[in-house]
């Protein structure tokens, strides 16, 4: 009777040596399993490429450009240059719609000022810079104004955001001499792009968590023109009742952010003060080299410096600031859903400004803009 009870028992001890290795596999698997997902969100997909219009512009736009070109291919980044050259002071510039065609097939770019001669031509007013916001509808400038990490400046932790309207008021190039000696200039202000662009300001405050915007006018002397601004933006706030809205005249304004310019959140004002604000602004972060900008139609996003100078003294000498034009190249590439490369460009960036060693002029230092960008590649955690 022991035999078959013998027989029994080693089959029940080989079905459960069956199950315990079953069951052992599965666990490995699955621990496999879990692994690879570790690794697949914490490894870089290889992101299909995307196509950027650029424009270098005068001055020394080619050679920051070329810094951006440079760290780009150290990092890796899937995109693709569709270079144009625009300018109104050197020949050989392309065809401005080539140029516009462009822009609305990738719907991004990247670009440096297109100096602007002081002259014009015929009764031609319109600047190429006008006539490429007009055109594309770039009615919203964007300059975040930031501290950078390990560069003493004046002021500390700034953070605010200046929001432009770009495509009327003093820049509508409608100008005419009415009489010898007498030349009028039209600031064309509407309701409808008033609205629009303090929409855009309260919208960017509700999705960067920002807890106020700042209206800037001058309503108090231009009654009709600021006063249709200031009021299309106290219309605009009550859609907004959580986020807080305010209003300053421009001269104060100025006076404020210079001498507490850590009260300001978000901004939002016409074309001139803007234009006039954002240069101050850059100023007070470290100059034009350091602030990043863009600006926003409905179809196309053109990333560029926030102070827009060409820089013309410095052409050739190897000495401008890529910083500004970097951090617009990483604000591009978020946009564009490349947020790894992004990161680890901006970081490798930081890493060369907390560490102080390698400094451009303007920042207080001695290196080329060589210099610095071959510190950011071999900055790069790639």
């Amino acid at each position: 009777m022991a035999a078959p009870c013998i027989g029994r028992l080693e089959k029940i001890f080989v079905l459960g040596r069956r199950c315990l290795i079953t069951s052992t596999l599965n666990s490995q698997q699955r621990q496999i399993h879990r692994g690879q997902e570790l690794y697949n969100a914490t490894t870089p997909r290889v992101a299909s490429r995307h196509t950027i219009t650029v424009v270098p512009g005068d001055g020394v736009g080619p050679e920051l450009i070329s810094s951006v070109k440079d760290i780009f291919q150290a990092s890796g980044v899937p995109v693709d240059f569709e270079e144009y050259f625009l300018s109104e002071v050197q020949p050989g510039s392309d065809k401005l719609e080539t140029v516009l065609e462009s822009f609305r097939k990738n719907g991004v770019g990247l670009t440096h000022y297109i100096t602007t001669p002081h002259h014009f031509k015929g009764g031609i007013l319109e600047t190429l810079n006008m006539k490429l916001r007009q055109n594309l509808d770039l009615f919203a400038n964007v300059v975040r104004v930031k501290s950078l990490p390990g560069y003493p400046t004046r002021h500390k932790n700034l953070d605010f955001v200046i929001i432009r309207e770009q495509t009327e008021g003093e820049f509508s190039a409608l100008e005419h001499e009415s009489v010898t000696g007498v030349v009028e200039s039209l600031k064309i202000v509407t309701k409808e792009k008033s609205k629009r662009i303090a929409k855009f300001a309260f919208d960017y405050a509700m999705k960067h968590n920002r807890q106020r915007v700042t209206a800037v006018h001058k309503a108090n002397i231009m009654k009709l023109g600021d006063g249709l601004f200031l009021k299309c933006c106290q219309e605009v706030s009550e859609l907004y009742p959580k986020i807080d809205f305010n209003s300053m005249i421009i001269d104060n304004c100025c006076m404020q952010l210079v001498s507490n310019p850590q009260q300001f959140d978000v901004l939002v004002m016409p074309n001139l003060y803007g234009n006039i604000v954002d240069n101050l602004a850059a100023g007070l972060a470290g100059g034009a080299g350091i602030v990043p900008g863009e600006s926003f139609s409905h179809d196309v996003v053109v990333f560029e410096q926030g102070a827009r100078h060409s820089f013309v003294e410095a052409v050739g000498k190897n000495i401008a600031n890529p910083t500004a034009i970097l951090l617009s190249a990483c604000n591009m590439l978020r946009h564009i859903h490349l947020d790894y490369h992004s990161k680890l460009i901006e970081d490798a960036l930081i890493k060369v400004i907390k560490a102080g060693k390698v400094r451009t002029q303007d920042m207080g230092g001695y290196a080329t803009t060589s210099d610095y960008t071959l510190a950011v590649i071999n900055n790069l955690q790639i």
